[in-house]
């Protein structure tokens, strides 16, 4: 530690020479941290260090111990002399991948940074993974053809490269081997703009296809002129200017950070005192780019994912979020097929995906986001909420309950192969004779302090999938999976919001009618005893002593709780207190009266039918 402080005070002090530059290097210092301390430019650092010949050199993993001689393609940085990972011969591609797993960007992008890396040796490459996460299944010795165990970040993806290249100087730049973004999701997108401006080339949907769907002027220039609808909205580099937004909108709102996965920062507000709170929490995250600002449309989400190759665009499955828009897509719950959905939006989204793949060119994987908003002459409306040109969380789900090998065929578009010659045909995929859940699985007695309400910010840290003939046993078996199945009896506690109630009151008759002894707090017991409804009322709130309403969740006196938020969700609210007892309980707690509604389904329709057969069995079911 005292030798990086020490670094720290020569580069703020003393002349970027290149023995102090090469010692910098070596103590672990980016050519980020080295320009900011010497008043330079990253790039102007870079080109230093090439001029010096400081450059990073790279060493086998010994996987063997020392045993014997390790043969593994495993490889590391440093700032040493013999480099020990010579260029591979013939051609190769580097996949990046999606760095540690976290919320919002799983397990699910480590599936397409490996399934990508197969797909590429099966077409005659040689493939080459950039991970930072020894807990994958891409960071295995022999997953690819090499491994470089490093930071995603520009400068060390860049130095690979130009290792695989071989000489730093001297040769065309076309010598230096493809880039593949789209699968490590928005950790490996985000590399795309850096490594198309320093010349690198990337295979499947290009920089500039990226940014034209993350920028949100542009985006919104495409959709008009597309004729595609989106939810009203606009973006804002100032409080001054979000409220603006809003006050032209109308209130609620979704606040939201611009190049960002996983729902961070982001929040529906219902005022503006709200919105200043969460758009400087957006700033903070980041402070680069507009915070979006889109009106709330409380509909029903679809999510398409999608494979284009600049001429056709298939879908293999559109999926139907079980929660309202509102929830977010890692924490909702997906049905494929989309079994609520009319003929008409079926082809509007079809449609709409075409189009919007087509004009952005992508190639390779895209997803997209719909909600649809019922009219009052009976039609709907279909909005577009979102577009990414990558790899998204349910690419997994929608390959294994379509058949559809969706990495694979990727990867043979990006690398020329169209969709025709592969033998699929554009438009949506004929749908499979089962149905399908995929079920968020959240750790929340693990993270305390957690609130464990569904909102736009993702909380979930895996998922499940439950396959049947029936949407009934499919759901029972995602349920019991994700452990959010209530228990057959018992008793329930029930705080429910004043917005809710109307709509709350025929899932709380149909508890009262399984047998389950109702708990409630006070406003919520009113509402259920003037329905005639048997429920026992907890009148005592937090701060009025024992025994109170998390009291009977931390003894056991109940076996499930439902709790939908009020505009007060602070740690110090009785509600948020509710849900984190449950969640240290381990219990079920529901926060959307969608997933509530489908838990008491699921009580009722194939709990108890299913059965449990080989996924290959359901796919091939139609072919019999």
């Amino acid at each position: 530690f005292q030798n990086i402080t020490r670094m720290e005070q020569r580069l703020l002090s003393e002349p970027l020479t290149s023995e102090l530059l090469r010692e910098a290097k070596r103590l672990g210092f980016s050519d980020e941290q080295i320009a900011t301390l010497a008043d330079r430019l990253p790039e102007q650092v870079r080109w230093l260090r090439h001029r010096w010949r400081i450059l990073p050199v790279y060493k086998m993993v010994d996987t063997c111990a020392a045993e014997f001689a390790a043969e593994t393609a495993y490889f590391y940085s440093t700032y040493e002399q013999d480099n020990e990972a010579e260029p591979l011969e013939g051609d190769k591609a580097v996949v990046i991948g999606s760095g540690p797993i976290r919320i919002g960007q799983g397990i699910e992008f480590d599936y397409c940074s490996v399934h990508s890396a197969w797909a590429l040796q099966e077409a005659g490459y040689k493939s080459i993974i950039i991970n930072s996460n020894p807990e994958t299944v891409s960071t295995d010795f022999d997953t690819s053809d090499r491994l470089y165990f490093e930071a995603l970040d520009e400068e060390s993806v860049r130095d690979i490269l130009e290792n695989e290249r071989g000489e730093v100087e001297g040769n065309p730049g076309d010598a230096i081997p493809p880039s593949i973004v789209q699968f490590g999701g928005q950790t490996a997108i985000n590399l795309a703009e850096p490594l198309a401006r320093s010349g690198m080339s990337i295979l499947g949907s290009s920089a500039e296809a990226i940014d034209q769907a993350e920028d949100r002027h542009r985006f919104e220039n495409l959709m008009n002129r597309l004729g595609i609808p989106q939810p009203p909205g606009g973006a804002a580099t100032t409080i001054e200017g979000a409220l603006n937004v809003a006050k032209l909108i109308g209130y609620p709102v979704l606040v939201r950070p611009s190049y960002v996965l996983g729902g961070r920062a982001m929040e529906i507000v219902n005022n503006a005192t709200e919105l200043v709170r969460f758009v400087n929490l957006a700033i903070e995250l980041d402070s680069r780019h507009p915070v979006l600002i889109d009106k709330y449309l409380e509909g029903k989400e679809v999510e398409v994912d999608a494979i284009c190759d600049g001429e056709r665009v298939l879908i293999p499955g559109i999926m139907e979020h079980i929660e309202r828009a509102g929830v977010h897509s890692g924490d909702s719950m997906a049905l494929y097929p989309g079994l609520n959905l009319t003929e008409q939006e079926v082809e509007t989204i079809v449609d709409y995906s075409t189009q919007i793949g087509l004009a952005l060119q992508v190639k390779g994987l895209m997803n997209i986001q719909f909600v649809i908003m019922p009219n009052d002459d009976g039609s709907s409306t279909v909005y577009v909420l979102e577009v990414n040109p990558r790899a998204s969380r349910t690419v997994p789900f929608i390959s294994k309950v379509t058949g559809v090998p969706m990495v694979k065929v990727a990867i043979k578009v990006v690398l020329g192969q169209s969709l025709k010659e592969q033998g699929y045909e554009g438009g949506l995929w004929p749908r499979q004779k089962l149905v399908a859940i995929k079920a968020p699985v959240f750790s929340m007695s693990k993270l305390s302090g957690v609130d464990t309400y569904l909102g736009p910010e993702m909380k979930s840290t895996g998922e499940v999938m439950g396959v049947d003939y029936t949407f009934g046993a499919a759901l029972a078996k995602a349920l019991l999976a994700a452990d959010l199945m209530l228990p057959t009896e018992g008793s329930i506690l029930l705080s429910i919001a004043d917005r809710d109630k109307p709509e709350a009151l025929p899932i709380i008759r149909k508890l009262s009618s399984l047998g389950y002894k109702l708990y409630a707090t006070e406003g919520t017991a009113a509402m259920i005893e003037a329905a005639g409804i048997p429920v026992k009322m907890i009148s005592k709130k937090l701060s009025e002593g024992h025994p109170n309403i998390v009291d009977i969740i931390r003894n056991g006196t109940v076996g499930g709780v439902v709790n939908t938020i009020t505009g007060e969700r602070g740690p110090l609210s009785d509600g948020f207190e509710i849900r984190r007892a449950a969640a240290e309980k381990r219990i079920p707690c529901f926060t959307s009266l969608d997933t509530l509604r489908v838990a008491v389904e699921a009580l009722t329709n194939g709990h108890q039918t299913f059965s449990v057969q080989p996924l290959k069995e359901y796919l091939t079911r139609g072919e019999r």
